[in-house]
């Protein structure tokens, strides 16, 4: 879900083969249409859920009514993981950014079927509301599953897990907070897993990869490529 050649030397924890971009947004765009139900979904419970971008400091309280512990997700394509997280985890508030109208419209369908009232959706690049809406130590997690891995190396570039994009993730958790991510691609994993652990403000919570935590859902999509024999990497890295 992201993007930006010049080699990035060892020392930020980029693999020294992977140019570094000189600017990442968190999402591509991609067409695609917006069937009905998502369609209605987003006219009827749009103007609940889905808040507007504004390049000041985000309220959480008054955006959610309450006072909980605040999880980012960054590109929650259909919705599926989301919604079932949030309706374990009810007790925290998930901020979540998506930019593909069809995937904001599945996400606020499935909030309408489950009563879920503990999301809010940012239809806006993740990078954006780091930069400008998300405070230091405001968050308590972040979760980042199965990003789009670029799979050719000549556009390894444009992955989304890079040292500059981990620096601002990390300096919005709150001490003990955590960063979550997941693929199913071995070569993005083993970039992950580098990048993460060269972050000076986080520690890992595994010795390498972590188990998958039990709040987190197997996807079709996982189960699919579990069943065709792929590897799916979790890592869970912690503020310090």
């Amino acid at each position: 879900m992201t993007e930006t050649p010049s080699p990035t030397p060892s020392h930020t924890g980029a693999p020294a083969d992977i140019a570094h971009p000189k600017g990442i947004k968190s999402y591509v765009r991609r067409a695609g249409r917006t069937p009905t139900g998502q369609a209605k979904a987003l006219e009827e419970l749009g103007p609940r859920y889905v808040l507007d971008y504004r390049a000041a400091l985000f309220d959480a309280p008054a955006a959610f009514g309450r006072n909980a512990p605040l999880i980012l997700e960054i590109g929650f394509g259909m919705g599926d993981a989301t919604a079932h997280i949030a309706g374990l985890r009810a007790g925290d508030n998930f901020l979540c950014c998506e930019v593909h109208e069809p995937g904001v419209g599945a996400l606020l369908k499935r909030i309408g079927e489950q009563g879920l009232e503990n999301i809010r959706i940012l239809q806006h690049d993740a990078v954006e509301v780091l930069d400008h809406m998300l405070a230091p130590a405001s968050l308590n997690g972040v979760h980042i599953f199965f990003p789009d891995p670029w799979h050719k190396t000549r556009h390894n570039k444009r992955r989304l897990i890079q040292p500059p994009l981990v620096a601002k993730l990390a300096a919005r958790l709150k001490p003990g907070g955590y960063i979550h991510c997941a693929t199913d691609w071995q070569p993005y994993a083993e970039q992950m897993l580098q990048v993460l652990a060269n972050e000076p403000l986080l520690a890992n919570t595994a010795e390498g990869y972590a188990p998958q935590p039990d709040y987190r859902p197997l996807t079709k999509f996982e189960n699919r490529g579990l069943r065709l024999g792929h590897g799916v990497w979790d890592l869970v890295f912690k503020r310090r």
